[in-house]
């Protein structure tokens, strides 16, 4: 389905970003590379880490043209400025709630909205008044796209950005320089064998988010979001093979 008017992202809190040492700030926490952004208005997916390489929050970095948003999900939004505003010191740069409302849409976009980066088949991302009432199955794009969501598939202090799509998804950049979390993901890319991953099962029947999945009787891994015969699951790659199972569902790779 399409829209021309944009459907309200209802979940989404949208932040103003100030301070001359603003995206400098952001370059050196996050994953991606922000900087292009003081140049242009863009749209700039990353992420913030811990010190061991585990995944704390994802948003979007936004620049309109007039303001330097963030772009963030409500469920995460209170734990991840505390995060930022701990590490800033001396750094000249604030965040502030803004009134504007994150509309999204597939199809042709507004003036001034912004490809979402991650994949052209999410659509667009515009900053301003209220959309329409959501009608889009976003989970169903995200399954048949492999794309995780904040606190579904991201699980804080647990998931690892390269084993849920992050290079592919435009969201990690190794080029930037140090940020928090860059020596683990670094050496996951250059040095190891992801062993284990985001990946698409075709399932039949169903069972809740984070429902155990088995092969036989080990466990290899997690169900997540489910979509017309299709879910996302984190998987032991090694491990999982032939039918798998996850309570009463069955599972098998794609």
């Amino acid at each position: 389905m399409s829209t021309t008017t944009g459907e309200t992202a209802p979940d989404r809190r949208i932040y103003q970003i100030i301070g001359a040492d603003a995206l400098s700030f952001l370059q050196g926490m996050t994953s991606n590379d922000v900087l292009p952004l003081a140049k242009a208005p863009g749209i700039v997916w990353t992420a913030l880490l811990t010190p061991q390489g585990k995944y704390l929050a994802d948003f979007f970095v936004v620049n309109t043209g007039e303001v330097l948003l963030l772009d963030i999900k409500d469920s995460i939004a209170d734990s991840t400025l505390r995060r930022l505003s701990m590490y800033k010191l001396r750094s000249d740069v604030a965040f502030g709630p803004s009134d504007l409302s994150v509309t999204r849409g597939l199809g042709p976009a507004p003036q001034g909205a912004l490809e979402d980066p991650r994949h052209p088949a999410l659509g667009w991302r515009a900053y301003g008044a209220a959309g329409t009432a959501p009608q889009i199955d976003w989970d169903a794009l995200r399954v048949t796209h492999l794309i995780p969501e904040t606190g579904v598939e991201l699980i804080p202090d647990d998931s690892y950005l390269l084993e849920h799509g992050f290079e592919r998804l435009n969201g990690v950049n190794f080029r930037k320089g140090c940020y928090v979390g860059q020596e683990v993901t670094a050496r996951m890319k250059h040095k190891t064998e992801l062993r284990k991953g985001l990946v698409q099962v075709a399932i039949t029947g169903a069972a809740p988010i984070g429902t155990e999945v088995r092969a036989g009787e080990k466990l290899v891994g997690r169900l997540f979001t489910q979509s017309g015969g299709r879910a996302l699951a984190y998987l032991r790659l090694d491990q999982a093979q032939g039918e798998m199972t996850a309570q009463d569902a069955t599972l098998r790779l794609v």
